[in-house]
């Protein structure tokens, strides 16, 4: 496997991580839980940007940074 297939699996890996942390912390409404999916958020974005550095780009990449921008939206409404 090359290097690039691994980072894109990372993402994708992060990226469901972080929509099932922010599930739980918008319907518990923790505060430490909303720090943590908050943590699992801001991972998951810094692992795509390392993803695009080796062109991953495209339908994929305009993807997961549209679930990124809508769990980001979600816990920013939890937040207020």
């Amino acid at each position: 496997m090359s290097k690039p297939f691994n980072d894109i699996q990372q993402v994708e890996m992060a990226i469901k991580a972080a929509q099932k942390m922010v599930g739980q912390a918008t319907m518990s409404m923790d505060t430490g839980q909303l720090e943590t999916a908050t943590n699992a958020l801001n991972d998951a974005k810094r692992q795509l940007q390392e993803a695009v550095n080796y062109e991953m780009s495209g339908e994929l990449g305009e993807y997961s940074r549209g679930l990124i921008e809508k769990l980001e939206n979600q816990l920013d409404e939890a937040k207020e």
